[in-house]
């Protein structure tokens, strides 16, 4: 329950702090904060070849919803968040996930779900204005 609790409260503390922030560009903060999840896993996994193709796959493919994310539209990046939410799931039931921190999907998922669904909210206010 502690990683969980954990991931709340950091996802709400990421969020208050570049919420006030306000120099920064969302889209570029949050893209380059997704970027970096997926790839931590690649930095877990280096010791087993399989583990590394299969976390280096996500990592490539997060990178470019990031890229989408940035450039086009930060839909992209809400639901990069949610689906590595989803991934931080399933990526349990695959060999190789004994290469990653115990409890490291329940802090990971809860922090992803939160931001992804921040972003909707945001997202979800600036098209009615």
């Amino acid at each position: 329950m502690t990683p969980l609790i954990i991931g709340i409260v950091s996802s709400l503390l990421f969020i208050l702090i570049f919420h006030f922030l306000k120099q920064f560009e969302k889209a570029i903060i949050y893209g380059l904060l997704l970027s970096a999840i997926g790839f931590l896993y690649v930095g877990f996994t280096w010791s087993s070849i399989p583990a590394l193709i299969i976390t280096a796959v996500q990592a490539f493919f997060f990178l470019l919803i990031a890229y989408y994310g940035i450039k086009k539209n930060m839909y992209f990046l809400a639901a990069g968040y949610i689906i590595h939410g989803l991934w931080d799931i399933i990526y349990t039931m695959l060999n190789g996930s004994d290469l990653i921190p115990p409890h490291y999907d329940l802090f990971c998922s809860s922090f992803d779900f939160i931001v992804g669904i921040y972003l909707l909210i945001v997202m979800r206010q600036k098209s009615k204005i």
